[in-house]
């Protein structure tokens, strides 16, 4: 896909990676942004910068998401392209328990890192298919190829957001609705940062969001499925389809060296 005069939509676009997609979108000339977060100031700013369009939305409400995609719709006469960006990320409380998250964080992940693709993707299949096509883009993250040590709730939900695309795009491909799930490892962002210095996703480097929003223009020109930012991410895909077995000793041994007291 170029982008240039589409209708494209970011959630999660006040900051981080979705500002960066939202600002590399504009430059390469689409016709309208709309920046949609919950954060409806940090919205409106990236906004004004790009002259764009800014919605304050939840992205876990599908009735929310559901308006605003009709409303674009019926000012624009369609979507081009929906990137469902917004994302959340916990750490388990207990590092050495998978099961230490309480019940709410997990609902919170789950209403966010997966139904709010689900929402969003009933809300656009249905012009999309229409009008013969368009393109969604699902911001997932490494962790849902591999796994994030640290992570349980935040690997699972990712998990099953790949899960989720590619079942889009097995469905409604013929339809011409084509798919994409970006899936970086370390990106110098709030959430990064929440993690503090030394996080196992840091290991192959940390890129910037711009970094970032360029492989995303790269790979949807490519109209890949896969767009990895870090290209070592394949490796370790390879590596852990090869053998299994193999692959979760050697995230054990990482787990182990991550983990050791600073000094040891």
């Amino acid at each position: 896909m170029d982008v240039r005069e589409k209708i494209v939509v970011v959630t999660g676009g006040a900051d981080g990676i979705g500002a960066a997609l939202c600002r590399r979108f504009a430059r390469a000339g689409a016709a309208v942004v709309v920046v949609a977060d919950r954060n409806g100031e940090g919205a409106a700013a990236v906004a004004a910068e790009i002259g764009g369009e800014a919605v304050t939305l939840d992205v876990s409400d599908g009735e929310a998401t559901a308006a605003m995609v009709a409303d674009i719709e019926r000012r624009h006469g369609g979507i081009d392209l929906f990137c469902c960006n917004a994302g959340v990320g916990d750490g388990d409380p207990d590092r050495n328990s998978a099961t230490s998250s309480p019940d709410a964080v997990w609902h919170r992940a789950w209403n966010v890192n997966v139904m709010a693709h689900v929402h969003a993707a009933r809300a656009v299949i249905p012009g999309m298919a229409a009008r013969g096509g368009g393109y969604i883009l699902n911001t997932v993250s490494a962790a849902g190829l591999l796994s994030q040590i640290g992570g349980a709730v935040y690997s699972t939900t990712k998990h099953a957001a790949v899960g989720f695309a590619e079942s889009l795009s097995i469905t409604h491909g013929d339809q011409g609705i084509k798919v994409s799930i970006l899936c970086p490892q370390g990106v110098d962002t709030a959430m990064l940062r929440a993690g503090g210095s030394g996080s196992p996703q840091s290991l192959d480097g940390v890129l910037t969001p711009d970094e970032v929003a360029e492989s995303v223009i790269s790979g949807l020109a490519a109209e890949r499925f896969l767009i990895l930012p870090h290209p070592e991410v394949l490796t370790y895909m390879q590596r852990k389809t090869a053998d299994y077995d193999r692959w979760i000793g050697g995230m054990r041994r990482l787990r182990a060296r991550v983990m050791a007291p600073a000094g040891s």
